[in-house]
């Protein structure tokens, strides 16, 4: 098991969108283990893999006891309904914005031992759901922002980058 070394703002690897697993292998079996480890040490509550820098479409989470791995993942049905919640992101360090996502989703994919699964969530686990497979699409939180505070959160980070303003830690439940 290894913490593996979390993508920040600016790695290409965020805003590509990452390819299709054909096949589950050991290699992936060793990259989930670590990557849970990674974001449990992060902490946080889901992790991509372009987070990571692999650009293969699976993701990792935790919501309180209940965990998973989904790869492949796909968002076959959303609700109407949908809530404004703060979200941050491990890639993204110091910044936190509230982001409208539906309340309930249903996500498809694969498991890791390579057999078909579907999820119902709800609530931060919905939130958690949709968050980790933009990151797999290229696209990060602050996208979905309206503009000005879009703005806000770049200068934000090209602040940040510069050393200008050092990064606020943002609690771990608005980490994703």
């Amino acid at each position: 098991m290894a913490i593996l070394r979390i993508r920040q703002f600016g790695d290409p690897a965020l805003r590509a969108r990452a390819n299709e697993v054909d096949r589950v292998t050991e290699v992936h079996q060793t990259l989930v283990t670590d990557m849970f480890e990674t974001m449990r040490d992060a902490p946080g509550v889901g992790l991509a893999g372009n987070q990571v820098g692999v650009l293969e479409r699976l993701f990792v989470w935790q919501v309180e006891e209940e965990h998973g791995v989904v790869i492949n993942p796909v968002i076959s049905k959303r609700s109407r309904k949908t809530e404004e919640e703060e979200e941050g992101c491990l890639s993204l360090p110091g910044i936190a914005y509230p982001v409208e996502r539906a309340v309930k989703v249903r996500v498809e994919g694969t498991g890791l031992d390579g057999e078909a699964l579907r999820i119902d969530a709800e609530g931060l686990q919905a939130r958690v759901f949709q968050h980790e497979i933009d990151h797999l699409d290229g696209v990060l939180f602050f996208d979905r922002l309206p503009e000005d505070l879009k703005r806000e959160a770049l200068r934000t980070l090209r602040d940040q980058a510069l050393g200008i303003v050092a990064p606020p830690p943002v609690p771990p439940e608005e980490v994703l």
